[in-house]
């Protein structure tokens, strides 16, 4: 395995404070038969959600497309990962 595979990774998605924001993040997760090892999402005071996903295990590739799936939703305002 990878050294960058066993790296823990931290999603960061900046959204409108739509119910469905959450769960749109989370489903692709899900989607790739991956769970996270924390999930904080705060809802800030100017109506927007900031959410923070800590995932070990996924490679660059499937990071990036899978931000790039979630910035498809109406709701998501940004989206990016980085190695922790």
């Amino acid at each position: 395995m990878e050294s960058q595979e066993l790296s823990l990774c931290r999603l960061r998605v900046v959204a409108d404070a739509d119910p469905g924001a959450l769960a749109r993040i989370l489903e692709r997760l899900q989607n790739i038969n991956c769970l996270p090892r924390r999930v904080n999402a705060e809802l800030g005071a100017n109506e927007i959600l900031h959410v923070e996903v800590d995932i070990v295990g996924l490679s660059a590739e499937q990071l990036t497309l899978m931000v790039a799936k979630i910035v498809q939703a109406p709701c998501i305002v940004s989206a990016y990962w980085h190695w922790l």
